[in-house]
């Protein structure tokens, strides 16, 4: 379970005169696990995916991390990509549950296509595979064309191209009249012409 640590110091408070030294013995007894700076969680075997939202938000899990769940390139153990808006910045944190990266989407779809999933005691949001991949190439330099577009999807992003067909080109072109993105328009031209 996830804990803040402004939540334990008040939770302390009352039994210690010094709460913050209490929390650094339980972080050595292994009560607690540092996330980021104020920022602690129960169970050291919690899986990262279920921490990205809480690390920096509002947030949820997108670009390689969704696209590797989906199938559509090969998972990254323990790299956590996840979008956000309307930050203006990267942000990167290491931390002992894994590589968290945040990056910017356009706020006209940030909440667009995303699932919210229940995991026991954990609440995260992904995009679906149509949004990471939309998400993915809307950070990524332009390309002019139907061939820069194959080349940018099979081996600069690594996209199986078996599963392209798969795509639900409705999604695709819902999203790409809201992205404003060249690249974005260019995967609904390419996946309308297979």
């Amino acid at each position: 379970m996830i804990v803040k640590a402004e939540d334990l110091i008040k939770e302390l408070s009352s039994s210690y005169s010094n709460p913050k030294c209490k929390i650094g013995r339980m972080v050595k007894e292994g009560k607690y696990t540092p996330i980021i700076r104020g920022l602690y969680e129960t169970d050291p075997d919690t899986e990262g995916h279920l921490l990205a939202s809480e690390i920096y938000g509002p947030s949820y899990l997108s670009f390689e991390y969704a696209l590797g769940v989906h199938g559509l390139i090969m998972p990254r153990d323990r790299t956590y990509t996840s979008a956000t808006c309307n930050k203006h910045r990267t942000k990167l944190f290491e931390t002992p549950f894994g590589t968290y990266t945040y990056r910017d989407v356009p706020a006209s779809v940030f909440g667009l296509e995303v699932d919210m999933i229940d995991d026991g005691e954990y609440t995260y949001s992904i995009a679906n595979p149509e949004k990471a991949l939309c998400d993915m190439l809307y950070t990524l330099p332009p390309v002019r064309n139907r061939a820069e577009m194959e080349h940018l999807l099979l081996d600069i992003v690594c996209v199986d191209k078996y599963k392209l067909p798969e795509m639900d080109l409705r999604t695709v072109t819902f999203l790409s009249e809201r992205y404003h993105c060249t690249n974005v328009k260019l995967l609904r031209s390419y996946l309308a012409s297979d």
